[in-house]
């Protein structure tokens, strides 16, 4: 690994979480300079390796161990084996942990106090130590207890009764939103945590949940309901207060119009040639085309399905019209605004076919600060003799005995 030069540097995280929703908090640490260890069960490694296809492909076009879904989440890691539910492991874990800014992790609650190592065990001895929990449900409540997962939070947190078609069934969005918006709050916590700690040298436990994450990003719809007591309508496409805010037709597939105030929808219903919409009375503000979205849209589609949807992309946006398509992931990284951004990133990887693989970069840039990408997603165990070597001062014949343990 390169040296770090984020401004997390100098930080390490000891992240004992897997999937989603911790692996991607502590891939925003790792990006932002920290450097984060990896544990993994000695054969068994973090669920989301055996999450595919797709996998990544070795030289011979055969997949490897790497998914899709791992490599997403865990770049600027080292991995180590280590099996916690030993009591050397137990015993090297704490060793780590001493040399350790930050923990991390997503067991059950009270999963960690079997093994010694909940925030209770800890922070008696390591006072300092920002200890963070990430759970389905938190610490309390009736259903602390429970596994969560993104799936059945989305349903519980009421996002899929807000997307979809009106006369569709509830939706999920598209990918696990719940765990990865968990995550941003949960590094969120911990940078406010390190910052306390700048201060009074004083660590502390973080308890950040799947279900209260769900809640917190209901936002203006959350707010939809307890303002008026009502139970917002589901728009598919729509916005609830925005209109026209949608997707509409062209001649040769569909994109998106985005018109956020009315001096927007003036100048669109002029470049369109229908400023008699512009006019009427029913449309000329947007709290009444609020009232009268079904009918403002079959007429908005009837002008913009008369031309392909470059010819929109491309005209309105100059005029302040906000207007876009609906990529795929093709178009998304092909798109030359991503490429600008550097959003899509290569990085070497030993077994993968060209020698390097393709990964989402980070959207933080810091001008004096900036991100790095030193390491790829590591392969199960990777960097356990460096690591035990490195900051424990163990010896190969030590840890030969406790790989023959099957400790690491």
């Amino acid at each position: 690994m390169t040296k770090p030069t984020g401004p997390l540097s100098g930080l390490r995280v000891f992240d004992l979480s897997r999937i989603m929703a911790g692996p991607s908090c502590t891939q925003m640490l790792g990006d932002m300079g920290a450097d984060v260890i990896k544990v993994e069960r000695p054969g068994q490694g973090d669920d989301t390796r055996k999450w595919g296809p797709p996998f990544l492909k070795d030289k011979e076009g055969n997949d490897t161990d790497e998914s899709a879904y791992y490599l997403s989440a865990n770049r600027n890691k080292r991995s180590i084996s280590l099996d916690i539910s030993q009591a050397e492991g137990q015993k090297l874990a704490k060793q780590l942990i001493a040399k350790s800014d930050i923990l991390v992790e997503n067991f059950k609650v009270g999963g960690l106090a079997k093994y010694g190592l909940s925030y209770d065990d800890l922070k008696e001895e390591f006072p300092n130590l920002i200890y963070c929990s990430i759970t389905g449900f938190g610490q309390t409540g009736p259903y602390a207890p429970q596994a969560g997962y993104d799936f059945l939070i989305q349903g519980m947190g009421g996002i899929m009764s807000l997307t979809g078609e009106p006369d569709g069934q509830p939706m999920k969005v598209g990918v696990a939103i719940v765990d990865l918006m968990c995550g941003m709050y949960a590094s969120n916590a911990i940078l406010a945590a390190l910052h306390h700690r700048n201060q009074t040298g004083e660590g502390q436990y973080i308890d950040v949940s799947l279900l209260d994450t769900q809640i917190a990003w209901l936002a203006n719809q959350g707010l939809y309901y307890l303002t008026s007591g009502e139970l917002p309508p589901r728009l598919g496409n729509g916005h609830p207060n925005i209109v026209p805010y949608n997707v509409v037709p062209s001649d040769n597939g569909h994109f998106i119009l985005a018109i956020g105030n009315d001096g927007q929808y003036e100048k669109f219903c002029h470049f369109a040639d229908c400023m008699n919409l512009f006019h009427d009375e029913r449309f000329h503000t947007n709290q009444n085309r609020i009232r009268n979205r079904d009918e403002l849209y079959s007429l908005i589609g009837d002008i913009t399905s008369q031309h392909p949807s470059e010819y929109w992309i491309e005209n309105l946006p100059p005029l302040g019209v906000p207007c876009g398509p609906v990529n795929d992931m093709k178009g998304v990284f092909a798109h030359p605004q991503t490429q600008a951004r550097e959003m899509k990133i290569s990085m070497s990887h030993p077994t993968a076919a060209q020698g390097s693989v393709d990964l989402i970069g980070s959207p933080m840039k810091f001008s004096q600060t900036p991100v790095d990408y030193r390491k790829a997603p590591p392969s199960m165990g990777q960097d356990t003799q460096e690591v035990f070597e490195e900051l424990l001062d163990l010896d190969r014949s030590a840890l030969h005995d406790l790989k023959e343990d099957g400790v690491i």
